[in-house]
């Protein structure tokens, strides 16, 4: 947030409800309007946009969607001051392209916020630097076991900031109470449309059924129809998950796209993520007894928690986080890659039995990728829940995660 406010003139914070976004434009602003919760800020924003954009800077405007002329009324603002570090908006939802047709570019800069990752909880000690890997350092660390039980409780409880250190039972009232608000409201918010909750209640549950593979929204839309006593159209389900999309609900893990020695089919189909885990429990319904007594759907909340905690280090370290699938012969959970072409490549796996499946087929994947084209991976590791962060005979690192930070 300082680097970017003291290069453009005004920052986007962008994230799910409950993320933390006002909290942390909060410690930038010099001024605010909260336009959710403030009636007569709304609506002088909706007669006179330009007026609430009247204070001390930055000036923060808290949920700038629910009035999006905002949008143009900002960029032009910054235009005429000449000024960085003018404004911070914040939003829940990301509007309709026209809301923001006058793009902003080199005026206004967008900063995704994500619920916390274990290291910002104060779960990992950040040992082994993701960065860090990215620049070719070995993963070293000393024990750093999370029980089996503990991390169940983690998954479900989740990196919202409010309820991080409450008990768990109420952790997991509220995280039902948001999955059951973005049924009946929140995706609305994107653009005024009115969407069936039950649906939403019913497809919510059918991709936290498939979280952390890559289901194919046909499997989706039957399944929703089988609980439904009907069927939901194509465009329909396209519609729905672009909606939650939208309000920064579900957050897909996109495939990688390289280039191969061989000539395998590479998958191009999304794996499927809530933007927390928690989120998925939650619209189950479940909690941290019955996952324990399915390890194998543990294991893909595992899997979504350790995608979530990878996006925010990536993010740091100006990279993303991909998948990578190929038809009917090696998968790989996630692909890091920098903006300057650097990679590194992680199986996770919750089980220590399942690490040396996880390395066979992180070298596989450094065997077929062309070098000349992507260049050698910065570094190759499985990600477990416990253990001593160590590089493996075969140059394969294995990585606690709570050893693992940005």
């Amino acid at each position: 947030m300082r680097d970017l406010l003291r290069a453009t003139g005004c920052v986007v914070i962008e994230g799910v409800r409950g993320c933390g976004k006002t909290t942390t434009a909060r410690e930038f602003s010099a001024s605010e309007v909260l336009l959710d919760i403030n009636d007569d800020a709304r609506h002088l924003a909706a007669a006179d946009p330009a007026e609430v954009l009247r204070g001390p800077t930055p000036r923060l405007i808290d949920e700038w969607q629910l009035e999006p002329r905002i949008w143009n009324h900002v960029r032009r603002t910054v235009d005429d001051r000449r000024a960085v570090g003018q404004f911070i908006l914040t939003g829940s939802a990301l509007p309709s392209d026209d809301a923001t047709r006058h793009t902003g570019m080199r005026r206004i800069v967008r900063l995704r916020l994500r619920p916390m990752s274990l290291h910002e909880s104060g779960r990992s000690s950040g040992a082994i630097s993701l960065g860090r890997l990215l620049a070719g350092e070995a993963p070293a660390a000393g024990d750093h076991t999370i029980p089996v039980g503990e991390v169940a409780e983690l998954i479900c409880r989740g990196g919202w900031p409010e309820s991080v250190d409450w008990p768990l039972r109420r952790a997991l009232r509220a995280n039902r109470s948001q999955v059951d608000d973005v049924a009946r409201a929140d995706i609305r918010t994107v653009d005024g449309v009115r969407r069936d909750p039950q649906r939403v209640r019913l497809l919510l549950r059918s991709l936290a059924r498939n979280v952390g593979t890559a289901v194919a929204t046909s499997k989706l839309i039957a399944d929703v129809g089988a609980r439904d006593n009907g069927s939901m159209k194509p465009h329909t389900a396209a519609d729905y998950l672009d909606a939650l999309a939208r309000i920064m609900i579900v957050e897909n893990q996109p495939a990688w796209a390289t280039h191969l020695r061989s000539r395998a089919v590479l998958r191009k189909r999304p794996v499927r993520h809530f933007v927390d885990p928690s989120l998925a429990v939650a619209a189950l319904g479940t909690g941290p007894e019955r996952l324990l007594r399915d390890f194998r759907f543990l294991g893909l909340l595992f899997e979504s928690m350790v995608v979530r905690d990878l996006r925010v280090y990536a993010q740091a370290a100006d990279a993303e986080v991909f998948h990578y699938r190929e038809g009917g012969r090696l998968e790989v959970d996630a692909v890091v890659k920098g903006r300057d072409g650097r990679w590194a490549a992680f199986e996770v796996k919750l089980g220590p039995r399942a690490v040396e499946e996880g390395a066979r087929n992180l070298l596989r994947l450094a065997e077929r990728v062309d070098p000349d084209v992507v260049g050698p991976p910065r570094a190759l590791g499985v990600i477990v829940a416990g253990g001593y962060g160590h590089v493996r005979p075969d140059g394969v690192g294995v990585i606690p995660i709570a050893a693992l930070g940005p």
